[in-house]
């Protein structure tokens, strides 16, 4: 993976600091979707039970022709798989989808408050973790309340929690706890959903000035904060400008400026209160 970067998460496993990510891409479509981003050279892939596009991933993963120790695969458990058992059933029919031997990173995709179960499903995603059928587990949409609670009664302390991070919700108190904790931080909807994001003016400003696109800026913020990253596209022109980020830097001035960007603006659902099944 030339020009990639790898963080190591707190078990030892190296993770690519960029991904794909696969929310909203129709079932029909993920597989050629995910062959155009392996072909560009991503070897992280994001999915989700969520998705519906499991077994698209899969299939392109399996016809790509590189090397399965060379891939970092990412899928999740649903909301009303909570539950040790249920959680245990859920990776097996995940891995049925995606027609993999291992899976290499597990993430419980909410806390889903309401129900209370999510320290049970954890020890689920221990169990998996010891047994070497996923390489990490972690969780995603986490606040310190629930890392706190899941910390308290955890024996293995989440890899990474993946949760919506973009300028203008850059998450820095929740990186920070993190941080601490040795909880790699990865990004969610990190260009904002094209909700406006890119059509700043000061992200205008920043790509005339290094030659690069509004997106591949902020994927540079991103990577330059400390974050994993999953952008999606089913355009092959923009999934390879995502991945074209390794070769230019911000500077301390276009850092600040796009920290001037943060309104706490939460584009997606809040995880103090999202409780949504099925």
């Amino acid at each position: 993976m030339r020009g990639m970067d790898f963080v190591t998460l707190n078990n030892g496993v190296r993770m690519p600091r960029l991904g794909f990510g696969v929310w909203r891409v129709p079932g029909g479509e993920a597989a050629a979707a995910v062959s155009a981003a392996l072909e560009a050279g991503y070897r992280s892939v994001d999915t989700a039970k969520l998705y519906r596009n499991e077994e698209g991933v899969g299939r392109a993963i399996r016809a790509s022709g590189v090397p399965r120790e060379e891939l970092f695969v990412t899928t999740k458990l649903w909301n009303d798989d909570h539950g040790y058992d249920a959680a245990l059933r859920a990776f097996d029919a995940s891995m049925d989808r995606l027609g993999l031997d291992y899976l290499d990173l597990y993430l419980i995709h909410w806390p889903v408050p309401a129900q209370d179960r999510y320290v049970e499903t954890w020890k689920a995603l221990e169990r998996l973790h010891a047994e070497g059928r996923v390489r990490a587990v972690g969780v995603s949409n986490f606040t310190v309340e629930t890392l706190d609670r899941l910390l308290g009664e955890a024996g293995v302390v989440p890899a990474v929690n993946q949760i919506e991070l973009h300028p203008m919700l850059p998450q820095a108190e929740l990186r920070r706890y993190h941080a601490e904790r040795g909880i790699v931080t990865e990004a969610w909807s990190p260009l904002g959903q094209g909700r406006g994001l890119l059509a700043e003016p000061v992200l205008a400003k920043l790509a005339a000035k290094h030659g690069r696109s509004p997106a591949q800026v902020v994927l540079r913020w991103h990577l330059q904060l400390g974050n994993v990253v999953i952008p999606k596209s089913v355009t092959p022109s923009r999934i390879a400008e995502n991945i074209d980020v390794f070769g230019f830097a911000l500077d301390p001035e276009d850092m600040a400026a796009l920290a001037a960007l943060d309104t706490g603006t939460r584009l997606g659902p809040d995880p103090a209160t999202f409780n949504r099944l099925g």
